[in-house]
């Protein structure tokens, strides 16, 4: 009969005692080495991260391909200009206002918007700051969503009145609505930290923006989280020993919340790139010139369908990655699920 070794009965220098003929038993795994081998057996979602990471990519070498291959900038002009396609000149705009189509060549290779603009040297620059906004965006929300809900569910009482009041009277406005709000108020104004001032054009107001809207969202669910938390054991046995509250806030209770947070980044990334995608369509995000893939599709959506592909191509792109991240995140979600029934091989 084979008989599985007993913990410490291996030989001193790492051998099985002799005559032993059962199986050997792997040292446990802890939970994000087990997190990572369920997520590599996910081949779905680890296709769509990669489509992700290729379209971040492409974007981070919008200047190249602008400087060496389109050979013009994002806000170039070109609306007088004619171009060779095959054996005939074509005008980028034509006398009716309608923009050129996709030539499948180095110059307007996507096509030109109403203005003379390459189509793809804008989709790769518009491309740079949503997914800019995004992540600034999410670290904003899970900064302050992370403070939120450690404090409040922690202390609770008072604290936690005051601060899920708060987080009620932003959740109870629907997130474009009172996104677009704020979006048009500080369009104009700007915004002023004290320190320093942002001006209405710069991309750090919508990143702000949406980062402040989506606070509720993920707040609520980790402060559900620490109040179980501040129930267990091991929290009265840090009490015990004389630790502060911040240091069992920092040290016992957030490491308990790094799964939820991982699992919860990606989800955000993926609103918040269509949140700022959805205000700057609406003018309340991404201020002209600069370009973002909600401003094409607005601008491009007059010309339908006789220059579809203005807003069509953007379209795509914002589609293709808000699906990435999406679908990636539901890997991660169920990589961490301990009630995931997914063997692990050695």
């Amino acid at each position: 009969m084979a008989i599985e070794p007993a913990i410490g009965s291996e030989l001193p220098g790492g051998g099985l005692p002799a005559g032993f003929e059962g199986p050997v038993v792997a040292p446990g795994l802890g939970p994000y080495q087990l997190a990572w081998r369920r997520l590599r057996r996910n081949r779905v979602a680890l296709a769509f991260g990669g489509l992700f990471v290729a379209i971040v990519v492409m974007c981070l070498l919008a200047p190249v391909y602008a400087q060496d291959i389109a050979h013009t900038s994002p806000d170039a002009n070109h609306i007088t200009e004619t171009i060779k396609v095959g054996s005939k000149s074509e005008e980028v705009v034509s006398a009716a206002g309608i923009p050129i189509g996709p030539t499948w060549h180095a110059r307007f290779f996507l096509g030109a918007d109403q203005n003379g603009r390459d189509v793809a040297v804008r989709l790769l620059y518009g491309g740079r700051n949503s997914l800019f906004i995004g992540a600034v965006a999410t670290l904003i929300t899970m900064l302050l969503a992370v403070m939120v809900g450690l404090v409040s569910g922690y202390f609770r009482g008072p604290i936690d009145g005051v601060l899920s009041r708060l987080m009620d009277v932003i959740w109870a406005y629907p997130a474009l609505l009172l996104g677009v709000a704020l979006g048009v108020v500080l369009a104009v104004s700007g915004l002023n930290l004290g320190l320093f001032q942002i001006q209405g054009n710069s991309l750090l107001v919508p990143a702000v923006i949406v980062g402040v809207v989506y606070v509720p969202y993920v707040a609520k669910p980790l402060r559900g989280q620490v109040l179980g938390l501040r129930e267990k054991e091991f929290i009265d046995a840090s009490r015990a020993q004389g630790l502060g509250h911040v240091q069992i806030m920092l040290g016992e209770v957030l490491p308990n919340l790094a799964s939820t947070i991982v699992v919860l980044v990606p989800l955000m990334l993926a609103n918040s790139i269509l949140l700022e995608a959805s205000l700057s369509f609406l003018g309340a995000g991404v201020q002209p010139p600069n370009p973002s893939w909600g401003t094409m599709i607005g601008d491009g959506i007059r010309f339908i369908p006789a220059a579809i592909h203005t807003t069509l191509v953007p379209g795509i792109m914002l589609m293709l990655t808000v699906l990435g991240v999406n679908v990636l995140g539901d890997g991660v979600r169920d990589a961490f699920d301990p009630r995931a029934r997914i063997r692990v091989e050695r």
